[in-house]
């Protein structure tokens, strides 16, 4: 039989039976038929294109710059058969996390050796850094409730001991302290309590659940098997950042841990037919409860009343909220299930009590103080009425975004007006879900230049069509195939179809990273694309 004529005979057969995906014969197929990536110091062939390791990790560094949060002049990599290692220092603890997250959405890496060592440009007393991270703690709308104990040494090693009720109020807990200045390690020996006992297959059948909605994770071929709520996820995913989410999306009520070894990645597992299942037309129903169910998973709306309603796969979300956090969770939930295609956000912030501005000010300025990234800027912070103004001058669009949500996170807060001034008028910040997935606001895409039509590109028209093409290639979320570039005084159209919000977003970036000075994204969001 011909080899070729057997892979596609194997892809069609994926279309009736995805099971059958994760025989051998399958992945032999996709190696012949050229998409399969080779490892180590061979170059690796696919559509057609040849790269080495190098040119991986060059494409890492290249998202480093662009993001601006990683300090990559500080940094040394080294790759072996798709293991990225990473060495070097930082000032803060999530910025060493960020490098790892960022490397993992670039094609070809299949996971991360993170040994970055954190070194604060300030020191802070032990006993200074737990009271900070308790009050931090104690501000944070989702976290006030929560019994956590706090434990710090001189060197800035943090230990979290206590009891709550899920994965992910144990994870927030992690994500408030990181986001203490001071921080070199967490380790978090939180313990979930849960409230009562699940057979390993209800668990089974809720990760399942949560794999098939999530709109980040191409679920075709990973296998779930629990055993006395030890989880173990094998098969294939199409990169390393969907396999950190698809551990995540492991984290259900029963789960006492999770064993992702066997869940390999390999660029071929991102092909169409594969998701073709994927992305069905969704009945409005469907989508309404997946939504529903999202929620449920996300500590910032666990006491809130939200209503969704769909229709033809656009969702309206209505209802109060006692904080902005919890608003901006629920769009980004939505956001990340499949079937949406649009998001029209109608949720009222009300604060419990309303506070005084100067209180509200006063919890700003505590907040952007203790931030690792943000505590030698001096920023303005005005309230008026719940609503808080920033101004001020800082270096880059990625830390004017975080301002944002940082304020974000003082209790009072109703909405953020950012003015602050960006020193480098050439950085832009756009919404990747992968890589902002533990800040809750979702951010529209910034252009480089307040008026697009004035921008100056730093490139000919041609060349940012080129290097445009080149991000779309790095990317294992965009195919880009489904895009048309066209590039007229540095501004970029993007036209044509792709299945998902993840894809059009992901579109945005990449063009932007290949130096567009504005992005007009024209891409349709298609269910039968």
């Amino acid at each position: 039989m011909n080899i070729a004529k057997e892979g596609n005979m194997k892809i069609q057969s994926i279309k009736t039976n995805r099971t059958k995906a994760r025989t051998p014969m399958f992945i032999i197929a996709m190696a012949v038929a050229g998409v399969c990536l080779t490892t180590g110091n061979v170059q690796a062939q696919e559509k057609g294109r040849t790269y080495s390791k190098s040119e991986v990790m060059d494409a890492i560094e290249d998202e480093f710059i662009f993001d601006g949060a990683v300090p990559h002049q500080s940094l040394d990599m080294e790759m072996n058969s798709g293991v990225l290692t990473i060495r070097g220092t930082v000032n803060n603890i999530l910025a060493k996390e960020r490098a790892t997250v960022i490397a993992e959405t670039v094609r070809g890496v299949k996971s991360v050796v993170n040994l970055i060592d954190v070194k604060p440009g300030t020191s802070v007393t032990a006993a200074g850094l737990a009271a900070n991270i308790e009050d931090a703690l104690l501000q944070d709308p989702a976290t006030e409730s929560y019994e956590v104990d706090v434990n710090a040494t001189e060197k800035g090693k943090v230990t979290l001991t206590g009891t709550v009720d899920s994965w992910q109020e144990r994870g927030l807990c992690a994500t408030v302290a990181k986001s203490v200045r001071g921080v070199t390690g967490l380790e978090n020996n939180i313990t979930v309590d849960y409230d009562s006992q699940r057979t390993d297959y209800d668990i089974s059948k809720e990760i399942e659940r949560r794999l098939k909605w999530d709109v980040l994770v191409d679920d075709a071929m990973i296998d779930v098997n629990v055993d006395d709520g030890n989880v173990t996820l094998t098969g294939t995913v199409g990169s390393a950042a969907e396999k950190s989410q698809a551990r995540y999306n492991a984290l259900v009520a029963g789960t006492e841990n999770v064993d992702v070894s066997g869940l390999k990645v390999e660029r071929w597992a991102r092909d169409e037919d594969l998701r073709e299942d994927k992305y069905v037309d969704v009945a409005d129903k469907e989508i309404e409860d997946a939504v529903r169910k999202a929620f449920i998973y996300d500590p910032r709306l666990m006491s809130t009343d939200v209503t969704i309603k769909v229709t033809d796969g656009n969702v309206t979300l209505r209802g109060i909220v006692d904080n902005a956090k919890a608003r901006q969770a629920a769009e980004k939930d939505a956001r990340h299930t499949v079937g949406v295609i649009g998001i029209n956000n109608r949720i009222k912030v009300r604060p419990e009590e309303l506070l005084g501005d100067a209180v509200v000010e006063s919890n700003v300025r505590q907040k952007l103080m203790l931030d690792p990234w943000l505590e030698s800027y001096k920023i303005e912070v005005e309230a008026v009425n719940g609503y808080v103004y920033l101004t001020g001058r800082v270096d880059s669009a990625f830390e004017k975004s975080h301002a944002t949500s940082v304020a974000y996170g003082a209790e009072g807060v109703i909405e953020v007006r950012n003015r602050l001034s960006v020193l480098s008028d050439d950085t832009v910040v756009v919404y990747d879900p992968y890589v902002w997935y533990n800040y809750p606001v979702s951010w529209e895409f910034y252009p480089a230049h307040s008026e697009p039509d004035s921008a100056y590109p730093a490139m000919e028209d041609n060349e940012i069509v080129e290097e445009i093409n080149s991000e779309l290639f790095w990317s294992p979320f965009v195919d880009s195939d489904d895009i048309t570039i066209t590039v007229n005084n540095g501004i970029a159209m993007l036209t044509g179809t792709v299945e998902s919000m993840k894809e059009k977003e992901a579109a945005t970036e990449n063009a932007f990273e290949g130096g567009a000075a504005g992005v007009v994204n024209k891409i349709d969001v298609s269910s039968d694309s």
